[in-house]
């Protein structure tokens, strides 16, 4: 598996070694001593989504316990975004993006302190999501999709269709209208 720091260093593009042929493939999603060697803490939490196109959700983290997250696409094709949110970042604030497909596998980590989202591409996505640490409900916060200071370049949906998000997303701050005990520390 090769691991790729992006314009942000923290946050980290894998890309696993994919075995295809007539049949199918075969990929490793996970190997603990690769994970360790990168810096990825043990992964403690995995989920899974299911979206339709043009679904985004997003962009999510959480003060207490505080979740890295190592995330791939495992059906159809979603454009993630990490988002720096720890006081005192030098690059707080910036964003990194990446497309993540079942073709070619590739996989994010998202460290704690950055804000997480995606916006599904295909007509559904399957959405996975290896966590360092456990959800916790109450501590979960947001900062919007359509932060002007962060200028994400969220990809056109088909047909020029507009992202469909949940109330609670709707909601979400700018994130220089979040509170400072709402954002994380740096370190």
């Amino acid at each position: 598996m090769q691991v790729i720091p992006q314009s942000i260093p923290e946050v980290l593009l894998l890309q696993p070694k994919v075995f295809g042929d007539e049949r199918g493939f075969f990929v490793e999603t996970a190997r603990q001593s690769v994970l360790s060697e990168a810096g990825i803490p043990p992964l403690l939490q995995h989920n899974q989504s299911r979206s339709r196109c043009g679904v985004l959700r997003g962009l999510h983290y959480q003060l207490v316990q505080p979740q890295g997250k190592l995330v791939r696409c495992s059906q159809g094709s979603v454009f993630d975004v990490a988002v720096d949110v720890r006081r005192g970042s030098p690059s707080f604030g910036q964003w990194v993006g990446a497309i993540l497909d079942d073709v070619t596998h590739h996989q994010l980590w998202v460290p704690p302190g950055f804000a997480h989202g995606f916006l599904v591409l295909s007509a559904v996505a399957d959405f996975c999501y290896l966590c360092s640490d456990y959800y916790h409900p109450p501590s979960e916060q947001g900062i919007a999709w359509n932060d002007p200071a962060v200028a994400i370049s969220w990809p056109q949906l088909p047909a020029g269709g507009q992202p469909q998000l949940s109330a609670k997303d709707l909601a979400n701050p700018f994130l220089a209208q979040q509170s400072v005990e709402r954002l994380p520390r740096l370190g």
